[in-house]
């Protein structure tokens, strides 16, 4: 038997100032997306906000349904607009932000397991890495790939 350990590099800010330029305007297009959120049984607003290799941004937000789990992330709600309105461009970098009532959560807004798939999946479509930005109020994560935060992504098919 071998041990083995998987590191995780990420790039930790205080401040949505401390981003490097298209990054702070992609942070400010999901922190906006928040407002898109229909959360009336979580009251928890998550707002997403995908930049494509062109230079788009692309907005979604969380959508809840009494019919759970009829809802719908945030983050897969921006992919998939992404991917079904501009199927040729890649996605670069995603940018995730969540809080009550227009106010970031303290922590940042990490993405559920199902919608790292789907990041991993638009990564793998795209051929080259996709960033990931998770926002929080005074605590912002910055993961260089999808595969800092799903490691051993799903592709063996």
């Amino acid at each position: 038997m071998t041990e083995k350990e998987i590191n995780i590099k990420f790039h930790e800010y205080s401040s949505i100032d401390e981003l490097p330029k298209q990054d702070q305007e992609l942070a400010l297009a999901a922190i906006e997306a928040m407002r898109g959120s229909y959360a009336p049984y979580s009251h928890f607003n998550v707002g997403a906000a995908v930049r494509l290799s062109n230079g788009e941004i692309v907005k979604g937000a969380n959508q809840e349904n009494a019919a759970f789990p009829s809802g719908l992330c945030a983050e897969r709600t921006a992919m998939f607009y992404a991917g079904a309105t501009y199927p040729d461009k890649s996605m670069v970098s995603i940018a995730i932000a969540g809080g009550v009532m227009g106010r970031l959560a303290k922590a940042p807004a990490t993405p559920c397991g199902a919608c790292r798939q789907v990041m991993a999946q638009y990564q793998l479509k795209g051929g080259k890495p996709m960033s990931v930005i998770m926002l929080g109020d005074g605590q912002i994560w910055k993961f260089d790939r999808v595969d800092d935060i799903l490691p051993l992504i799903f592709d063996s098919i």
